[in-house]
């Protein structure tokens, strides 16, 4: 589904209790108390029923007669839901937890992904092809800013689903767009990655050429180096951590929707 607006008091409390349910502070089959969550965010009980309204819609949360309002099963929840997968990597979750996430979002992409772009070289036309042009100019200006390297990748693999012709693939964007961004703001803020330009050029030259066959090679051999990247990353990580284990400090939880019932 679409994602919400995250804007106010709402938005902060239906992220607030995502994250909750997601990181197992509310676990799964819980019944919520929503005198005292009402109580304890300071927000109106409308206010909270309409926020649990959002968490409902992706399936997480129901309500029952008798039962109130309780925790479904994660079985049950919208795994694939945009703001869903986006609760999961900004939720502070762990290191463990977010590889495993990445590994499982590389293993879709690897199905998606492959398969798409042959088809948008079979059926890609002369504005698919400047937008591709314009998001891999975009990626070879590296001018280190990090933002910047990410919405040029962004940008080339939304229009390349785009070039597919198949509005179902191309809502497959609000899947791999999640895992992809998180993916680049860890790659392309470190020194350790390759040049992606190479590697996004010969899927382009592909796709331009009309070969299929090729697109689909380009787009496998992107993604193993895409793997690459994010192990060559994560190793660097594990050696740092490593060496300053003596002086690390912990964080305490921040979330809180005090503070922004003003604006």
């Amino acid at each position: 589904m679409t994602p919400y607006a995250r804007r106010g008091v709402h938005g902060q409390t239906v992220e607030l209790l995502a994250r909750r349910i997601l990181g197992g502070e509310i676990p799964e089959g819980a019944t919520l108390d929503l005198v005292a969550l009402q109580s304890e965010l300071d927000v109106s009980l409308t206010a909270l029923r309409e926020s649990l309204k959002v968490l409902a819609a992706k399936g997480m949360v129901d309500a029952r007669q008798k039962r109130g309002t309780f925790v479904r099963s994660r079985a049950e929840w919208n795994l694939l839901d945009a703001d869903v997968l986006r609760w999961q990597f900004e939720g502070g979750s762990t290191t463990a937890s977010d590889r495993a996430l990445l590994h499982n979002l590389a293993e879709v992409r690897a199905i998606i992904e492959p398969a798409a772009v042959r088809l948008a070289a079979e059926r890609r036309t002369d504005a698919d092809l400047a937008a591709l042009d314009g998001a891999l100019d975009a990626m070879g200006e590296r001018d280190g800013n990090a933002a910047h390297a990410v919405e040029a990748d962004l940008a080339f693999h939304r229009a390349l689903l785009a070039a597919t012709h198949n509005e179902l693939l191309e809502r497959m964007e609000m899947v791999i767009e999640s895992g992809l961004a998180h993916r680049d703001r860890i790659v392309h803020s470190s020194p350790h990655s390759e040049d992606p330009v190479p590697a996004h050029r010969a899927v382009l030259d592909a796709v331009r050429d009309r070969d299929p066959a090729a697109a689909e090679a380009a787009m496998r051999a992107l993604l193993d180096q895409a793997g690459r990247d994010l192990d060559r990353v994560g190793d660097s990580d594990s050696d740092s951590d490593s060496e300053s284990d003596s002086g690390s400090v912990s964080d305490s939880d921040s979330d809180s929707v005090e503070g922004s019932r003003s604006q």
